[in-house]
């Protein structure tokens, strides 16, 4: 009797074993269980640059977009629950939030203007000081920053983790319901990338799809032209396009530039991030796309229009300003000493920098708050 019973507890430990080892072998396959992105139908509009390149270890995806715009939208992003990414970029503005400064979660006043996020796909250097290189590295700062969202990242993950709508969400995103901060950071540069620009009233009359005024033409030719004589004609103009490259469609540029604000620098600018003098007091040129929704302008916030903008840069640019851009020096005045622009062509200028505004833009539904549909 007592063999069969050693038997009968053998075979019965063995089919234990057995069972308990499928069933591990279950749940490993089931928590490693391969997931189907789909890819992120992304159209490079004809008139902007078509080499635009996305990391080949954050490719976009539906559900890795759809997650980021959430992730946009989600106060639970910053300490106190009250502020997300939107708070600051707001479509209806092109995504900037009408502020001379930005203001923080907790009230403090950022030292810079809130930039607008458009075209990013295309950006190289991120903020006024180029102080990120990827969407990824720059997604962390504003979230950890004390006066801006002022909450480690690690804690805005634990705050997601522990709701029902996220997990899953990074599930389809990223194959695992545990969220890390990478996958955050992912998410949110994935759909800050779908944030294109591309169909304002100047970019329908390149199309040829309609005219624009003769004053808005006129503009248009002052931003584009050196001043200067060309066989023998003095040919006037504003030379705008030097710093906001329109040839590309994206007017904006890579570099950064001292346009003649200050004589002398509080804000250290991009030599803050190359520790070299010869950068002080320079700053990115932003995409003037939208620019009649951006205002303030400048780094700082401190012009509210844009005729103040022209203001500065036809009769008030900062001559002995150390590495002062020779572009903001030219004159439309023979041997003259500022851009000596009219009235008139001012007022030309300013209708053609209205015809960047993007009304699909602004309200395209892809971007907006997922929360409120």
């Amino acid at each position: 009797m007592s063999q069969l019973f050693t038997r009968f507890c053998a075979v019965f430990l063995f089919v234990a074993v057995v069972l308990g080892v499928a069933g591990c072998g279950g749940k490993e396959e089931e928590k490693q269980a391969p997931y189907v992105t789909t890819p992120y139908p992304l159209t490079l509009p004809a008139s902007l640059p078509q080499n635009a390149s996305v990391p080949a270890e954050n490719p976009l995806t539906v559900e890795g977009v759809e997650l980021g715009r959430k992730l946009f939208y989600e106060v639970k992003l910053s300490g106190n629950g009250t502020q997300s990414c939107a708070s600051c970029h707001q479509q209806s503005r092109a995504f900037t939030d009408g502020q001379l400064r930005a203001i923080g979660a907790e009230g403090q006043t950022h030292r810079r203007n809130t930039m607008s996020l458009v075209n990013l796909l295309w950006e190289k250097n991120l903020a006024w000081d180029g102080a990120a290189t990827s969407l990824e590295q720059q997604a962390r700062t504003p979230i950890e920053n004390p006066v801006e969202m002022h909450q480690l990242l690690a804690d805005g993950v634990r705050k997601l983790q522990q709701t029902t709508l996220y997990p899953p969400l990074f599930q389809k995103a990223f194959g695992s319901t545990t969220i890390t901060e990478d996958n955050v950071l992912k998410a949110l540069a994935q759909f800050e990338r779908t944030l294109i620009s591309a169909n304002s009233r100047y970019d329908r009359y390149l199309r040829k799809e309609i005219s624009l005024t003769p004053t808005e033409r006129a503009g248009a030719a002052l931003f584009n032209n050196h001043p200067g004589e060309v066989s023998g004609l003095f040919i006037r103009g504003g030379a705008c396009h030097h710093c906001h490259i329109s040839e590309n469609g994206l007017f904006s540029s890579p570099d950064f530039f001292n346009n003649g604000l200050d004589a002398s620098f509080t804000d250290p600018g991009r030599s803050g991030i190359t520790n070299q003098a010869s950068d002080r007091g320079k700053f990115k040129a932003p995409s003037l796309r939208n620019i009649a929704q951006t205002a303030p302008y400048m780094h700082d916030g401190r012009f509210q229009t844009l005729e103040q903008v022209l203001d500065h840069y036809n009769e008030h640019i900062q001559v002995t300003s150390p590495g002062v851009d020779p572009n903001v020096l030219l004159s439309n005045t023979p041997n003259g000493t500022r851009l000596d622009l009219t009235a008139q062509e001012k007022t030309q200028l300013v209708a053609f920098l209205k015809t960047l505004t993007d009304s699909t833009f602004l309200t395209d539904k892809r971007f907006s708050d997922p929360f409120k549909q």
